[in-house]
């Protein structure tokens, strides 16, 4: 199982090598844990969180994870508009673009988030 954690920590640290969050394009980040998800939008410039959803927030009883990170994903989207934002970068955190990760960044594409 260390294996597994050594291998997402060296794909996570050659993603975020290369990409970099601002304030009109902040970074989403993506983090998921065996029970939730979280999702924050960055700026990399100031070090700053501009905000966070994850699923403790939404409250749909009977989903699957697939479809609660789908929710997820919409609700930035929905957060990140009021705010005027409608650019991110993707920040899959390491992890394989599938699953949830990637119900996630769908979510957020359908509210009409571009990246």
């Amino acid at each position: 199982m260390l294996k597994k954690v050594q291998n997402r920590n060296r794909r996570h640290k050659r993603v975020r090598a290369k990409i970099k969050g601002s304030e009109k394009i902040p970074r989403l980040c993506v983090f998921r844990s065996n029970k939730h998800i979280y999702g924050q939008l960055i700026n990399d410039e100031k070090g700053e969180t501009v905000l966070m959803v994850s699923d403790k927030e939404i409250k749909k009883p009977k989903l699957k994870k697939v479809e609660i990170s789908k929710e997820v994903g919409k609700e930035i989207a929905k957060k990140a508009k009021s705010k005027k934002i409608d650019k991110i970068i993707f920040d899959r955190g390491g992890y394989k673009y599938h699953g949830r990760v990637k119900a996630l960044a769908e979510g957020a594409r359908e509210e009409g988030l571009k990246f």
